[in-house]
């Protein structure tokens, strides 16, 4: 039987990423007969153990609080439904949109943000933790699945938008990918939409959660342009609706209005900056893909809304003191003796220690206590710190 070959390139606008033009793997592969290359990235992504943990991975409230609160790996699904639609209104790669997006936080700690600050502190003498670095990491070195090579060995077009940020110090030792924090330029418009539809997705739904915790109030969000003007909306057009609905039409106004104002923008500074390739897209001064500065406005007024009134909330910075515990106190107590860590781990801090002392172990142990869930956590800060620990 023939087999039916499809061009994975087709339809796509001519300065999207295009596979027939990608800078290809770290380690070459056979083409597969069936899928390309970006969407095997996107499968491999799936696949992964970093994956799965995410459903156990703060993104404002910790797992057990709450059935109905957004994880990190919700977030993700949540931040690649937002892209997807986006990149095919733009003739952008979907697969590659969808792979970036559903890969971007597979570093993150334990305990979100708060555990990443913790441990940036312990790593503090030996090289920092960066987040977005720490996802790089997990597909390039520290997903063990393959015969053929470490990681997951994708494209380098995904990797590109895996690295969101990156400090000048570790941009040095990326080579390549490494190029435009020190050079200037802009990642690929995939990546710039992945980062940019994550923004959404973590604000306009840390409202949700927000009220859903009761941390914040209608009436403290009324004050908020966005919020206010479509929740005036649905209640003037939908009366007879229950609260919870309210909430969630409001919630649904608000991303529909800011991702419309972000095409709609993008695809006036495409037409303008007219960038024949992918390559081109990399020699822009800016990015690409951006909101209007109206909707710009709009979007940080809600992001400091959210900085003061949820994310700096007595509740949550109790809960921040306490996971900022459990991470030095995990870390201590690895680097006293790395080798009370599982086996892989416990090698690889010996191998490191070896090789480049104290900082080698350091790192060993940062991976290992950044690739924990927020209960995994919990269990061996009781077991190995503080049985009687309350959180």
């Amino acid at each position: 039987m023939q087999r039916l070959t499809l061009d994975p390139d087709s339809g796509l606008a001519s300065y999207a990423a295009q596979q027939c033009v990608s800078r290809g793997r770290v380690h070459a592969e056979e083409p597969h007969p069936y899928r390309g290359e970006y969407q095997r990235d996107r499968d491999r992504i799936i696949h992964s153990a970093a994956f799965r943990r995410l459903v156990y991975k703060t993104q404002v409230f910790v797992n057990h609080e709450g059935d109905l609160y957004r994880t990190r790996l919700t977030h993700s699904l949540e931040v690649a439904q937002i892209a997807r639609t986006a990149a095919r209104t733009l003739g952008l790669n979907e697969q590659l949109t969808e792979a970036i997006c559903l890969a971007h936080d597979l570093g993150h700690t334990p305990f979100g943000h708060a555990g990443q600050d913790s441990l940036n502190e312990c790593m503090r003498d030996y090289g920092g933790f960066e987040h977005n670095l720490q996802s790089l990491r997990v597909v390039d070195e520290l997903e063990d699945r393959y015969a053929g090579f470490p990681g997951l060995n994708l494209s380098y077009e995904t990797r590109e938008g895996v690295l969101k940020h990156c400090s000048r110090r570790n941009a040095r030792t990326l080579g390549e990918l490494g190029k435009r924090f020190l050079e200037g330029g802009q990642p690929g418009l995939e990546a710039q939409l992945a980062n940019l539809a994550d923004a959404i997705a973590y604000n306009n739904h840390d409202v949700d959660d927000g009220l859903r915790a009761g941390l914040l109030s209608v009436e403290e969000l009324c004050e908020v342009t966005l919020f206010n003007e479509q929740y005036e909306r649905v209640r003037r057009e939908h009366p007879g609706i229950g609260e919870r609905a309210v909430i969630h039409e409001t919630v649904r106004g608000m991303i529909n209005g800011i991702v419309t104002d972000l095409l709609d923008n993008s695809l006036l500074q495409l037409e303008t900056a007219a960038p024949a390739c992918i390559d081109e897209v990399r020699t822009q001064t800016g990015p690409l893909i951006s909101f209007s500065e109206e909707f710009q406005s709009l979007h940080l007024e809600l992001k400091r809304f959210l900085q003061t009134n949820l994310y700096r909330h007595k509740k949550v910075m109790e809960m921040t003191n306490r996971a900022n515990g459990v991470v030095r106190g995990l870390f201590d107590v690895y680097m006293a003796d790395p080798s009370i860590m599982p086996g892989e781990h416990a090698s690889r801090a010996a191998q490191w220690q070896e090789d480049t002392g104290d900082a080698g172990a350091a790192r060993a142990v940062a991976d290992y206590v950044a690739g924990m869930t927020d209960r995994y956590a919990l269990s061996a800060y009781r077991r190995l710190v503080d049985a009687s620990l309350k959180f």
